[in-house]
């Protein structure tokens, strides 16, 4: 058998090259639903919607 750990993920789903080294910089932004401030790991470009942790919820696509 071949080794296939990618990424070291313990969660599994692969990919992320992110390792454990601190807590992740955090960017502020509007949620493009309810327009409350929110704080979101990574650099909002403007070209696509933000949404705040409860928000982004009711986007997901559903899970089978």
């Amino acid at each position: 058998m071949g080794f296939n750990n990618r990424g070291g993920n313990s969660r599994g789903g692969g990919g992320g090259f992110r390792s454990n080294s601190g807590p992740r910089e955090m960017h502020k932004a509007t949620c493009s639903d309810c327009k409350q401030e929110t704080e979101v790991p990574f650099k909002p470009s403007g070209d696509r919607p933000v949404y705040c942790r409860e928000c982004f919820q009711k986007h997901r696509p559903a899970r089978y």
